[in-house]
């Protein structure tokens, strides 16, 4: 469906949200005639969402400017149980007290986009585990697993995925995608929740949680899934040499997040600006039409204001201003990412190697012989060209710092205490 009256729908289209809605017609005049309630799940494996998560995350924000309830249902149930949807393994068993840390990290990011409360268009914070860990086995058995056939199971994706690659598929995985469905039932049941979004690969598991709605509680209910994010070049969306692009600030730095940003491919500037920033459309098309080095200046806008989503305006407009020094001034940028060393241990000298590793910039120290070999790191400006360099007390600047680099845009200070 190419025109919706909802302004939900029209939005979510508009800016690149939709891959497949059931039932579209339906939902939109559903949406254009009353406040709904819809929900994305987020699983507690880590104590922080990444930018992998940004999608749905803007998915409810959209929808709660647009006038309906988001939920944001954290995983504390199904995380004991592991999501095999595009994985080719296993995941680790956590433990409930993990759980229960990671969920705190994880909150704390809902907060910067969702106003939650208990008015009727508040967001909602919901834990599955409040439903799914005092499930009687035999009870759930009976009531939710006879609705379920197995041959239909073992057509999803997720399950063909590894059966195909002869990766193991443990029973308890398998059971995630009934788990996923016995979700939706009960929050439409709790709060009258019709709709559930999530990634495409997500379809199967929420199908299957329309179709117990209907036969367990004769609810109609609907599925909008968001296209996986990959650069143009093919790449995982918020994958890096240096490991996942964390939302928490603790794990990468409102600088570091500003220049992941920033490093986007000139193909992905306009894809980017509609899904990550709140930017009108017609101001987004005219920075996409941008040509040559005036496309940096787009990029700078989608690294700010991505960055002040997260972060907030003033570490956006701090990690831009320090960019701007680094890179135009060719200054010192004091607000640069900056590891602490002991002076006792900089007298006795550092090796390169860890230190590259230790500002994030790679995640071992063969990458970081690689790097050097391509003549990628550099201290002080200056290219290193020996990768059993040692770093001492000789190599501080005036400002009291030695500047680490890789490549022109990453940047870190070193600095003793």
């Amino acid at each position: 469906m190419s025109v919706y009256k909802s302004d939900f729908l029209r939005i979510l289209s508009e800016r690149g949200f939709i891959h497949q809605v059931s039932e579209p017609e339906a939902l939109d005049a559903l949406a254009a005639s009353s406040r709904i309630t819809a929900y994305i799940g987020f699983d507690c494996t880590a104590p922080s969402l990444h930018v992998g998560s940004l999608l749905p995350i803007m998915m409810l924000y959209w929808m709660q400017q647009t006038g309906h309830q988001p939920i944001a249902l954290m995983g504390g149930g199904t995380t004991r149980v592991g999501d095999p949807s595009g994985k080719d393994e296993s995941r680790k068993i956590l433990t409930d007290a993990d759980i229960a840390d990671n969920l705190k990290g994880i909150q704390a990011i809902f907060s910067k986009f969702l106003k939650f409360g208990n008015g009727d268009g508040d967001a909602r914070m919901a834990n599955n585990a409040d439903w799914l860990n005092s499930l009687n086995y035999i009870d759930f058995l009976r009531d939710v697993g006879r609705h379920f056939s197995v041959n239909r199971m073992l057509s999803f994706e997720s399950v063909k995925m590894r059966l195909e690659r002869q990766q193991e598929l443990s029973f308890l995985e398998f059971n995630y995608m009934i788990l996923q469905a016995y979700d939706f039932v009960e929050l439409f049941k709790r709060h009258k929740c019709v709709l559930q979004m999530g990634g495409s690969d997500q379809w199967g598991n929420i199908v299957s949680g329309i179709d117990l709605g209907r036969r367990m509680a004769n609810a109609q209910l609907f599925a909008l899934t968001s296209p996986l994010i990959t650069t143009s070049s093919g790449a995982k969306m918020g994958k890096t040499a240096a490991g996942a692009v964390w939302l928490n600030a603790d794990r990468v730095s409102p600088y570091d997040y500003w220049q992941f940003w920033r490093n986007t491919e000139d193909s992905d500037v306009e894809r980017f600006l509609k899904l990550f920033t709140i930017l009108p459309l017609d101001e987004i098309k005219r920075l996409a039409a941008l040509q040559g080095a005036e496309l940096n200046d787009a990029k700078k806008v989608l690294a700010t204001e991505a960055t002040a989503m997260v972060h907030g305006r003033a570490a956006a407009d701090e990690a831009a201003e320090t960019a701007r020094k680094t890179f135009e001034e060719g200054s010192l940028a004091e607000s640069l990412p900056t590891i602490e060393i002991a002076k006792a241990e900089l007298d006795k000298g550092v090796g390169v190697l860890a230190v590259a590793v230790q500002a994030g910039f790679v995640t071992s120290t063969s990458e970081a012989r690689r790097q050097i070999k391509g003549g990628g790191l550099k201290v002080n400006d200056a290219t290193v060209s020996d990768e059993r360099m040692m770093l001492t007390a000789k190599d501080l600047t005036a400002e009291g710092v030695i500047k680490l680099s890789l490549g022109k845009k990453r940047h870190a200070l070193l600095r003793p205490v």
